[in-house]
């Protein structure tokens, strides 16, 4: 059985992501996020264990990290923070594969924008993130929609971000996700900007 920890999983990628997994029967996850009562409905899943904590905290995160193949990481708010504690939890608890959500725009990599202090959030989080040492694959996807479409390019950290302007799906984003759980050889050590193909 392969095991994935989802932290931030009422999150809308999350929660595609969570769907996916979950078509593999050899897949288990913990869902870890702050109301677990807002996943009520997968509480008697078979594959599934609810976690109630907060992202934050180094503790919480590492009592509920052992026996995990990977961890996912989809956050907002005070992302240093949480990198901070998670890869901490991680290096704790000895688990090395980290999928981690950023954004794009975070090195300067698209054309003709200049995004500044809104990206802080991200940019601290991502540069906690490849300072770890872990096994990490970060992730910035352009503005992202609802369709059930995956239809995404990639672009490396250092190249130009392709198609900016045009959104992606989440769906797009959790399929990555989803292929990186299931193979974790995939984007070791990446920083992956998805862009609408």
């Amino acid at each position: 059985m392969r095991r994935v920890m989802i932290i931030g999983a009422h999150g809308q990628i999350a929660r595609v992501v969570t769907r996916l997994l979950l078509e593999h029967a050899d897949v288990a996850l913990t869902l870890y996020l702050r109301r677990a009562q807002r996943l009520q409905s997968l509480a008697t899943h078979p594959r599934v264990t609810l976690v109630e904590g907060d992202a934050r905290d180094v503790a919480q995160l590492s009592a509920a990290m052992p026996g995990q193949d990977l961890v996912y990481a989809n956050l907002s708010g005070d992302m240093a923070s949480q990198a901070k504690a998670i890869v901490a939890a991680m290096q704790h608890t000895g688990l090395h594969r980290l999928v981690f959500i950023s954004a794009m725009g975070i090195y300067a990599e698209v054309p003709g924008e200049k995004y500044r202090h809104i990206l802080d959030p991200y940019r601290d989080s991502a540069a906690i993130v490849e300072a770890s040492g872990l096994e990490y694959t970060l992730l910035r996807p352009a503005w992202l929609n609802d369709e059930d479409i995956a239809a995404y390019g990639l672009t490396r950290k250092g190249e130009p971000f392709k198609a900016a302007h045009e959104v992606v799906s989440r769906r797009s984003v959790a399929e990555i996700v989803r292929a990186i759980c299931l193979d974790p050889a995939l984007h070791v050590g990446e920083s992956l900007g998805v862009h609408r193909q």
